[in-house]
């Protein structure tokens, strides 16, 4: 059986379909899959056991220049790619008008998506199951695998540690002095796409501070390469000296860096979803989202948030931001030392 399983970004919401795809493998374990996703999130994916194939979009690319002679050979390649085999099932996990484009392309027997008509993806589909946005984004995409037959799918998140990512995942931390196996400390994820999300430079620098000194925890700050200019500012309102790997690990060495960590601190965010997903306690500062819908899946998160009557508002922009503005460090840091009590 060939099975298209369509899911392009974000970080986080790619984590949220690995219960799926470990579910599909078990549901079909003779299956060949595919799964089709943009460049930024590949790297979740690339060499996963249980996937036998990758194609990666870049769409984003080819729309900067979509008359450029690259843009369209690798266009050409990707629909080729894409409509080489013919797939008994195609699933569509995105469920907009980018994705839905990709699901009517495959040739495919059963093309499954949401009954939604968010963008137009609804008419793209030839079986369409309810979406309930009530439930946790891992069990939305789950409800496919109960539609396929698995009325009790268990949630196993699957992000693989090679040697090479182990070894990578030392290095950076040795890189800061920290080993591995024998240092614990503390990572601190500050950064988030949307600016409603984010709680503060010098917030997240007096925590790391008082983490640090009362703690006694080394605190190690994570983030992508156009994050780091913001960590260093947080860096430059500390007093004690933190460790910054921003820019200085691939996904998967990050998910790898995460399972060595006590525990995350970090906003809603891609990391924060890698972390929970290899077992790593989190806290999560939550203002304009909701986490009962997209929080950190499982046990032993905390998630902290004023709960004040606008949130959540889902606006990626606010003139008060009180949601994060009102959080305040002293109930972080208690959450942290109850959880560093735990761990320890």
């Amino acid at each position: 059986m060939n099975i298209c399983l369509i899911k392009l970004s974000a970080i986080g919401d790619v984590v949220h379909t690995l219960p799926s795809l470990s579910a599909l493998k078990k549901l079909y374990p003779s299956s060949h899959l595919t799964w089709v996703i943009e460049e930024e999130a590949s790297d979740l994916i690339l060499d996963h056991p249980l996937i036998d194939r990758v194609l990666i979009s870049r769409r984003k690319t080819w729309l900067k220049k979509p008359l450029n002679r690259q843009s369209i050979h690798e266009m050409k390649h990707f629909l080729s790619a894409l409509r080489d085999r013919t797939y008994d099932i195609t699933i569509d996990f995105h469920g907009l008008f980018k994705s839905a484009v990709i699901c009517a392309l495959s040739p495919s027997r059963r093309r499954i998506g949401y009954r939604s008509m968010q963008e137009l993806s609804g008419l793209f589909y030839r079986e369409r199951i309810p979406e309930d946005m009530e439930k946790h984004a891992v069990d939305r995409y789950l409800d496919f695998i109960r539609y396929l037959g698995e009325q009790h799918p268990r949630v196993e998140f699957s992000i693989p540690a090679p040697a090479d990512v182990k070894k990578m995942a030392a290095h950076c931390l040795e890189s800061e002095g920290l080993a591995i196996d024998e240092t614990p400390f503390v990572a601190v994820n500050p950064v988030a796409l949307w600016p409603t999300k984010l709680w503060g430079q010098e917030k997240f620098a007096y925590l790391s501070d008082m983490i640090i000194e009362n703690l006694k925890l080394p605190v190690v700050f994570t983030g992508s390469k156009r994050d780091n200019a913001y960590i260093l500012k947080i860096a430059r309102h500390m007093k004690n000296t933190p460790h910054n790997l921003a820019g200085k690990t691939s996904l998967r060495t990050l998910a790898e860096i995460y399972r060595h960590a006590l525990f995350v601190v970090t906003t809603d965010s891609g990391p924060m979803h890698i972390a929970a997903a290899v077992g790593t306690p989190v806290i999560a500062l939550f203002g304009p989202t909701d986490p009962g819908r997209t929080g950190p899946y499982g046990p032993d998160h905390v998630v902290v948030r004023t709960g004040i009557s606008c949130s959540p508002c889902f606006l990626k922009s606010c003139t008060h931001r009180i949601c994060m503005e009102g959080i305040r460090v002293e109930d972080v840091f208690l959450e942290a030392k109850k959880m560093f009590e735990r761990r320890r």
